[in-house]
């Protein structure tokens, strides 16, 4: 059963920078989503380019990345764009982001913080690098893919609101406790 366009719920992913796990999030949603979501995501100062890393490592998942870009959120923000979408959700994923003052979305999208430790800021060989944009990239995998489970139609906003910041503080099924 294919959602028709007026079920797609929009979401938006954050980050500062908007070259990381925002991107990683916005192409694991898309994915995941399976047509009932179509993502997005932008920073509040944009780096103007998708890490290399994050790139790889989508291309080595056999996802489209032609089509990525860093992009600021004011895009996406009513005043900015007056054909921004309508927006369902917004997730910050990372700490920055979450603590900054963010514009006003149109739609008026439930929110909430996914943080995920920065894979840019990462150090050490080529394989340690990597291996943290693996780890940014399994934790909102397993994010998204329970958020993609939630019965969005049989839900409160309440309860969903509670689900919403519950995924945001779950670990993935083989994360160690911190």
């Amino acid at each position: 059963m294919t959602a028709t366009q007026a079920d797609v719920k929009h979401v938006l992913f954050l980050c500062t920078h908007n070259s990381a796990r925002s991107v990683l999030a916005e192409s694991i949603m898309n994915r995941v989503g399976a047509g009932r979501f179509k993502a997005y995501s932008a920073g509040s100062m944009p780096s103007g380019t998708i890490n290399p890393y994050a790139i790889n490592l989508l291309k080595h998942l056999n996802y489209k990345t032609d089509t990525l870009r860093s992009k600021a959120w004011d895009e996406f923000a009513k005043a900015g764009n007056p054909d921004a979408p309508d927006l369902d959700f917004v997730f910050t994923v990372c700490d920055n982001a979450a603590g900054e003052v963010c514009p006003i979305w149109p739609g008026q999208p439930m929110s909430a913080h996914w943080g995920i430790p920065d894979p840019s800021a990462a150090v050490g060989t080529e394989a340690e690098i990597a291996l943290a944009f693996a780890e940014a990239y399994r934790q909102l995998n397993s994010r998204i893919t329970l958020f993609c489970a939630l019965p969005m139609a049989s839900i409160d906003k309440m309860s969903l609101q509670k689900r919403l910041d519950e995924i945001g503080k779950s670990r993935a099924p083989d994360e160690p406790a911190a």
